[in-house]
């Protein structure tokens, strides 16, 4: 597979370098105005990419309608008893977060997100719900040290939900620089050489970057939709088709691709795996939600027991050669886990049900496993 390049951005200019200076004085500001005691953060706003600007955390207040992906399903299968302790590892929205408490009586939830905005949202969800919540600021890879810094040991935690990607609070807003269909700066990050988009084209696409960047540098999310259209014939820009038949932008894997790099999405999900098997008690349960094929076979690979330990090398080769069709259990070439027991043979998929209520779900794939 051909990988696109991330050498085709723009080296920035001084005056983007001016603007960043900016947003780092407003992130410090804002750091003292809205992250509260309640909030437990590593380094202020953790990873390089963590700037956010302090209208987007305003935006919050207006808590923008979220439908959590497959969320009947995620709650019959964390199987949740009152008094226990839950890790939301993707709080986003709070969906899947404010359903668990008000299912189940005495539980509390831990919060993780990278994302200030969505810990914002978790701060105002901890004040309606006093000692039920603890807002964690961070990534998966500090996760071990944000549980240490809240004394919740390792092995404790009875249930863990993984929502991979991108959550729909940061689709919906065009000023993140997520979304195809509406107009933003080109930035994609989550707190702030690809072949993540699997994209057969990424030849023809990446040429395409590098001659529009010649005549003007590519800052706005329609202007690289636009580039990257225009590499395909007018017929061609919306030929392509979604789960649900729906005509699909040429553009979509591109920004699927640039996105999972900016933020480092694969080897974040894999350091979110790892902790959530130090994080678990033995019988404790574990929901993994992805959202496209790179994720789901790292889950899969990762609960088979396979070695990840050269992730990049080996998952993209392993894909190549077709081998990550191979059946996660039931066959005698199967690698047997000694910390997990996956409950389902296959993936659980949505149902028409919740692709009406929430259409971004209908990629969504669903997997549950016991912590041996």
């Amino acid at each position: 597979m051909v990988k696109l390049r991330m050498a085709i951005f723009r080296i920035p200019t001084p005056r983007q370098f001016q603007k960043t200076r900016l947003a780092v004085q407003t992130v410090k500001k804002l750091w003292n105005l809205n992250l509260d005691s309640q909030t437990v953060g590593l380094c202020g706003f953790s990873g390089a990419g963590s700037l956010c600007k302090l209208e987007e955390l305003h935006v919050s207040n207006e808590k923008p309608p979220h439908v959590p992906a497959m969320l009947k399903e995620v709650l019959q299968h964390l199987d949740i008893h009152p008094g226990q302790v839950v890790l939301d590892m993707t709080f986003g929205g709070g969906g899947h977060t404010k359903a668990i408490l008000e299912a189940v009586s005495d539980v509390t939830v831990l919060a993780l997100d990278r994302d200030p905005m969505a810990i914002h949202l978790a701060q105002e969800l901890a004040k309606e719900n006093p000692g039920r919540i603890k807002p964690l600021l961070g990534l998966f890879s500090e996760l071990e040290a944000l549980l240490a810094s809240v004394h919740v040991k390792a092995g404790s935690i009875d249930a863990v939900l993984l929502d991979a990607g991108c959550s729909s609070m940061q689709m919906d807003h065009a000023e993140r620089g997520f979304s195809l269909s509406k107009d933003g700066p080109l930035d994609m990050r989550m707190d702030g050489e690809s072949a993540y988009g699997e994209e057969r084209h990424a030849r023809k696409i990446a040429s395409a970057i590098v001659e529009a960047r010649r005549v003007n540098p590519i800052t706005r999310t329609q202007q690289l939709a636009s580039v990257v259209a225009e590499s395909f014939p007018a017929a061609a820009i919306y030929a392509r088709k979604d789960k649900l038949h729906r005509p699909a932008h040429v553009a979509t894997k591109t920004f699927q691709a640039l996105r999972i790099f900016v933020n480092d999405e694969l080897n974040q999900l894999h350091a979110a795996l790892r902790a959530a098997q130090t994080a678990l008690r033995s019988g404790g349960r574990l929901c993994i939600i992805t959202f496209h094929s790179l994720e789901d076979r790292l889950v899969k690979r990762f609960l088979r027991g396979d070695d990840l330990s050269h992730l990049e090398k080996d998952h993209f080769g392993l894909a190549k050669k077709g081998t990550g069709k191979d059946k996660l259990v039931g066959t005698k070439k199967d690698i047997a886990s000694a910390y997990w027991r996956p409950l389902f043979k296959k993936v659980i998929t949505p149902n028409k049900d919740d692709v009406k209520e929430n259409a971004r779900a209908r990629s969504a794939k669903l997997r549950v496993a016991l912590r041996c």
